[in-house]
């Protein structure tokens, strides 16, 4: 084994400053996974534990609590930006792990676009504050003054983060992104063959300038002891071994202290081929590329990858073949940095031992070698020779075959590297029998071009994973694969898979807040959440016969500087005539009889008679509320919530009563959205229709400000 001069020891990042720990400190050599080369020393002994958490309970807490949820969203976009223009930097390192560029992309790349999406979707689908309600009201007293609805509101602790050391740079900004919107503080622990290059991105971030204070802190070595600092203010975020996760979960600090713990851990993951996917259909080829991408990104080391391939049994030669020719054309094995290299050496030595401990059980067990060998392999090295490389962590890909579907071997055993095992199946429900014996999965994948067998698998097997991808003809090409978690959608699963959930939008964000039940008086209530509640007070403008005070300007005049939620508008009755509703219809072509016939309105039970049409009474409200001069509303961009509650007859009367109930300025523009309460009630006091009307409109009035008709 080859070594350098001198190594460094990669530092923690912890109190807003870089730390390493003292010389002559205990530490473990990473290792270059396809030369052996020391590349550095990771440790982090001497490290304060419980500095570094009360340093993002308190100046961590406090930094981010000075931005709302849009402005923390946003930052994650501008970080993203930054990482992006750097990401180079980070390639060159994540080679040294035995990453390709096709691994980069996923792990890199995959991790900045993880930022770009919660950004967009946390200040498209949040409220620009600090407080998020959580449903609708719900009415505790009989005249309405007591009322009840949810909040959530951040946890008041850290986010603790474990990470694996399969993906150094997604693993850890897929957790960072949620716990950052949600404001609060991260604290990462990266594996030690990787966190290296989990230092690196961490640096990068630090050197953009756009980290709050306290808000992102890096442990760079052993973190023993640190749930013993932690308390029920506090999460922690794991992925890693089973054995691992239940150690975490049996600490009386979980136990008993409250601590938060999610786990994301081992899972014998299943592609299943439907009956109807023989050879020569797009399903046969799609299937067969599937398990072979799985096998070899990131040489086989995702939570994520296809460990059983479960088949017709009628079938599993011909894929056992097709999956063995598809490995021997695709697949060159060696340094990532030498031209043409596919897949790339495991992440360490020992995790080649364990890979291959594994597969030795495997085989003795029953399991038969279809490809591949255990023999270190001959790879191409970095300057393109081919060699056997005795210090690199090499390995050829495997794919064993089993005679013995119900071989517990096959259903229990993992082999974290490029190897998957494939079994037969009778029929359908013997398919789904075999996936649930995985004992709790991430993800598997149907591939069918059957809906009946599609659906039929699916609801079979979705009780046992967290995520089932369906693969036929029609996403062979767009699928983002059954390996690949998107930020949209949860990723985690039952049982073996640890029970835990990550990603799925702003799901994530919310495990890092607190719902907490909420009661009082609609005008506490609003002040609360900042969100107008039925009841509160409201500074009315418009017809005084329905509550308006003079001198109350109408709310459409009001910039988001002005306008205030409870800021509102009520109108004077208008009248609606058969002849307004006729000539509705036929302008509109909505003839609907209960609209234009009176003698079979009469006879539906829900009308008096001919009646006013939902939409007719919709855009006389806006006639009703509109401003129409020039102002600070600049559009209307939709309606939400529309209900039609009391029909309006021909000599009926409608006025509306408009609110101002939630105001979201956008950090990025001059302009932001109001959702307006509307409700249309009859001459006789009764609810017609209510709905939420959505505009935008300027912060500041100035396009129209000095406007001249």
């Amino acid at each position: 084994m080859t070594t350098q001069t001198a190594v460094h020891t990669v530092p923690s990042y912890v109190l807003d400053q870089w730390w390493t720990p003292e010389e002559g400190s205990r530490t473990n050599d990473v290792l270059d996974a396809s030369t052996g080369e020391v590349l550095a020393h990771f440790g982090a002994e001497g490290l304060d534990l419980a500095a570094v958490l009360e340093h993002g309970r308190t100046v961590g807490q406090r930094s981010l609590g000075e931005l709302t949820l849009h402005e923390r969203a946003l930052r994650l976009k501008e970080l993203a930006l930054y990482l992006n223009g750097r990401r180079e930097e980070l390639y060159e390192l994540s080679h040294r792990t035995g990453a390709t560029k096709v691994d980069n992309m996923v792990d890199i790349d995959g991790g900045i676009g993880v930022l770009f999406t919660f950004s967009s979707k946390g200040r498209r689908e949040l409220p620009n504050a600090n407080v998020i309600q959580d449903g609708g009201i719900e009415p505790l007293s009989k005249d309405g003054s007591f009322i009840g609805t949810h909040v959530y509101t951040r946890i008041p602790g850290v986010a603790v983060q474990v990470n694996a050391f399969n993906f150094p740079v997604w693993g850890m900004l897929e957790k960072f992104a949620p716990a950052f919107i949600a404001g609060v503080p991260t604290v990462v622990k990266p594996a030690t063959p990787t966190g290296y290059v989990t230092e690196a991105a961490v640096r990068v971030m630090v050197e953009s300038g756009l980290l709050p204070a306290g808000s992102l802190q890096l442990i760079s070595g052993s973190a023993r002891g640190l749930l013993d600092v932690m308390d029920y203010r506090d999460m922690m975020a794991f992925t890693g071994s089973a054995s691992t996760a239940q150690s975490l979960k049996s600490h009386p600090n979980v136990v008993t202290g409250g601590v938060r713990l999610t786990a994301e851990t081992d899972s014998l993951n299943a592609a299943i081929l439907g009956p109807d996917a023989v050879e020569g259909t797009p399903e046969f080829d799609a299937f067969v590329k599937a398990v072979v991408t799985e096998m070899t990104v990131k040489a086989g080391q995702k939570c994520t990858a296809i460990r059983r391939a479960i088949v017709p049994e009628a079938q599993r030669e011909a894929v056992g073949r097709a999956i063995a020719a598809r490995l021997e054309q695709r697949v060159v094995v060696g340094d990532p940095r030498a031209e043409g290299v596919t897949m790339g050496a495991l992440a360490s030595l020992g995790q080649l031992q364990d890979v291959r401990g594994a597969v030795e059980d495997m085989i003795a067990a029953g399991g038969e070698l279809a490809y591949g060998s255990l023999d270190a392999p001959t790879v191409r090295t970095a300057s393109g020779e081919q060699a056997v490389v005795e210090d690199g962590a090499f390995m050829s890909p495997i794919l064993l075959t089993w005679a013995d579907a119900e071989n517990e071997v096959v259903h229990s055993r993992e082999a974290f590297g490029p190897v998957s095992s494939l079994i037969g199946y009778s029929d359908v429900a013997d398919a789904i029998r075999l996936a649930a014996r995985g004992s709790g999965s991430l993800v598997a994948t149907v591939c069918t071009n059957d809906p009946d067998v599609a659906r039929e698998l699916t609801v079979g097997i979705a009780g046992h994973h967290g995520r089932v991808h369906l693969l036929n003809r029609e996403t062979a090409k767009t699928s983002t694969g059954h390996g690949s978690p998107v930020p949209h959608l949860v990723h985690g699963g039952p049982g073996r898979a640890g029970g835990g959930e990550e990603l799925g939008g702003i799901r994530s964000v919310m495990h890092h807040m607190q719902r907490t039940a909420l009661q009082g008086s609609p005008n506490l209530l609003t002040a609360v959440t900042g969100v107008w509640q039925t009841g509160a007070d409201r500074r009315i403008a418009g017809s005084e016969a329905y509550g308006a005070e003079p001198g109350n300007v109408h709310p459409f005049r009001k910039s988001l500087a002005e306008l205030r939620v409870g800021d509102a508008l009520a109108s004077d009755l208008r009248q609606v005539t058969q002849e307004d509703i006729t000539a509705f219809a036929h302008t509109t072509g909505d003839t609907f009889y209960a609209h234009v016939n009176p003698k079979a309105a009469e006879a539906n039970p829900f009308f008096p008679g001919t009646v006013a049409h939902g939409y007719l009474l919709v855009a006389w409200g806006a006639g009703l509320f509109v401003e129409p001069a020039p102002g600070p509303v600049l559009a209307n961009y939709g309606l939400e919530n529309l209900r039609f509650i009391t029909p309006v007859a021909a000599g009926d009367s409608i006025r509306i009563t408009l609110t101002a109930k939630k105001i979201t300025p956008r950090v990025t523009d001059d302009y932001g959205e109001v959702a307006w309460d509307a409700v249309i009630h009859n001459q006789r006091d009764e609810i017609v229709a209510t709905y939420d009307v959505l505009t935008l409109v300027e912060k500041e009035d100035t396009i129209y400000k000095d406007w001249q008709d």
